[in-house]
């Protein structure tokens, strides 16, 4: 086993084209380690939201140009037995560790495949990327991100032709031609012959981030803005820059690209103590909402004052700037579908139904969010925002930062805030309170445990509410495909757990829907609301052992 082991190491080490991940694949060979090996070693990279993603490193189970490669050749293969030789591939990056070697590798894979490539400037939002694919009229298009996951990782996220990500049985098919390729010797990677897309495909994101706005509407909300060391800063300040909002007052020291991100544990907005420092700044410029991206731009976080919360800033829930954006689409006039994932708090269906409007469910992610006929209108309670479907069929950070904007603005006309909205809403259509309980692992068995002891014993009551039906959605339902995860509906309630697709997390995502009289009413509310979710979570952990 050991001798396997090695063997397989040196037959990878041998054409394994990065003097670096070479380096770091021979010094584990001659030191011996095959623990460390047998990790890198255990099998490869699977195509799981949209592509891969994983730790970056030598070997086939982690991320690396040698990985990339295989990837890219893969997917030139399945395009070229879809008769698209010749179309072009839109590539894009962000500014992490290695990104832009992958863009390279990917491009040069492409040109060499037949195909046409085309990169992005440089490091530019994922949306700028899923918009210059229909821009372009492109066959596919490749963002390497990670996203939001640790500096450690990257990641590889395929686009078909539509603009959408991809989902089954593409995922499947593109994988399976990923698996077929043979030694990299094979694969011809061309020296030239891509194009660098010139600044124009970015002046042209930019002039439809307009379209997002009302004609004529207010701009007048003030804004702290951070990129979390991401490639946001330049984009979306453009961005208000043209819409004419004043200009936003940026975290400095998150406001440049930094692969190592140094002032965050985990470059997500929802972690703890990542909007620490934009809090520093807001109680400094005073402010009437922050913004913040993730590190590639595609998920938009507001937090807004409010003096009855230590420090006097609140970070809304994603659930909560839905629901705020779906009510301002309408207040709009918006016409067309409102859609969103399972996972995401069931008032955007009640916002839909009282103005008219479509409405639909889909499995977690904005692969499923964008396919949605006639869709106006997406959102994904993981900050994730599509305000623009017709321009970007994906979750959008800047357009939707323009969106969170221009209410600001127009509530600050009549007086008002983001938060007395919220009020609105929880007396039109009830209290709807959402939570999450998300455990992350370094054991992956353990979150395969928990869905299995679920799945043997599901719990007939959580926070003294009873269960009143049990769905394992890996079963599929009437309107769902077959996902792994489990539904609970209970009195007044809605649980769903399922493993993330993207982190080593298992998540539980938790919401109660509290009537309300009238005004008097909602503190109250709001405290029964925080009793449940607290009771829910706790008994939720209990019955799945984590």
């Amino acid at each position: 086993m050991q001798h396997d082991l090695i063997a397989q190491a040196r037959t990878w080490l041998a054409e394994d084209p990065d003097p670096e991940t070479r380096d770091e694949l021979a010094a584990l060979i001659d030191a011996g380690d095959t623990d460390e090996l047998a990790a890198r070693f255990a099998g490869t990279l699977q195509f799981g939201t949209a592509g891969l993603r994983g730790e970056l490193g030598a070997g086939p189970m982690r991320m690396n140009r040698s990985v990339v490669i295989r990837a890219a050749a893969g997917l030139a293969a399945y395009l070229k037995a879809r008769g698209q030789e010749g179309g072009l591939v839109v590539i894009g990056y962000d500014a992490r560790y290695r990104s832009a070697d992958f863009a390279r590798d990917t491009a040069a894979v492409m040109t060499g495949a037949g195909l046409r490539a085309a990169v992005l400037p440089r490091p530019l939002p994922t949306p700028v990327l899923a918009y210059a694919i229909r821009h372009l009229g492109a066959v596919a298009g490749v963002e390497v991100t990670a996203s939001h996951n640790p500096p450690r990782d990257n990641g590889y996220k395929v686009y078909l032709g539509d603009g959408s990500q991809i989902v089954p049985p593409a995922d499947g098919e593109i994988a399976a031609a990923i698996a077929a390729v043979g030694p990299l010797a094979g694969v011809v990677r061309s020296e030239d012959g891509w194009e660098t897309l010139g600044e124009e495909v970015l002046d042209a994101y930019l002039a439809r981030t307009d379209a997002v706005l009302a004609s004529g509407s207010p701009r007048t909300a003030r804004t702290v803005y951070t990129a979390m060391h991401g490639v946001g800063t330049s984009v979306l300040t453009a961005a208000f820059a043209r819409a004419g909002f004043p200009e936003p007052v940026l975290v400095t020291e998150q406001a440049e690209p930094d692969p190592a991100f140094p002032t965050v544990a985990f470059p997500n907005p929802e972690e703890p103590g990542a909007m620490d420092l934009a809090f520093a700044t807001a109680r400094r410029a005073a402010p009437d909402l922050i913004i913040a991206n993730d590190p590639d731009a595609d998920r938009c976080a507001v937090a807004v004052p409010d003096t009855s919360v230590e420090g006097g800033w609140r970070m809304l829930r994603g659930d909560e700037v839905g629901a705020l954006l779906a009510a301002h689409l309408v207040e709009r006039g918006a016409t067309g579908v409102f859609a969103e994932s399972i996972v995401s708090s069931s008032l955007l269906g009640r916002i839909a139904e009282k103005a008219g409007l479509g409405y639909e469910e889909t499995l977690t992610g904005f692969k499923w969010i964008a396919r949605v006929d006639g869709l106006r209108y997406g959102y994904e309670e993981a900050l994730g925002y599509c305000v623009d479907p017709e321009g970007v069929r994906d979750k959008d950070g800047i357009t939707a930062a323009l969106l969170v904007a221009e209410l600001a603005s127009v509530l600050k006309e009549q007086g008002r805030t983001l938060l007395d909205l919220l009020d609105d809403l929880a007396l039109a259509h009830g209290l709807h309170a959402t939570d999450q309980l998300s455990v992350r692992v370094e054991d992956l068995s353990v979150i395969a445990d928990a869905m299995a002891r679920l799945r043997e014993q599901p719990p007939t009551a959580l926070a003294g509410l009873a269960v009143t039906s049990a769905e394992d959605l890996s079963r599929g339902t009437d309107l769902l495909p077959p996902t792994d995860g489990l539904r609970y509906q209970l009195e007044g309630a809605r649980v769903i757990v399922r493993p993330s697709g993207t982190e080593p997390k298992l998540k539980c995502y938790l919401e109660v829907v509290v009537p309300v009289a009238d005004a008097s009413g909602l503190p109250a509310a709001r405290a029964r609301g925080a009793e449940l979710l607290a009771g829910i979570k706790r008994d939720l952990a209990t019955a799945a052992g984590i």
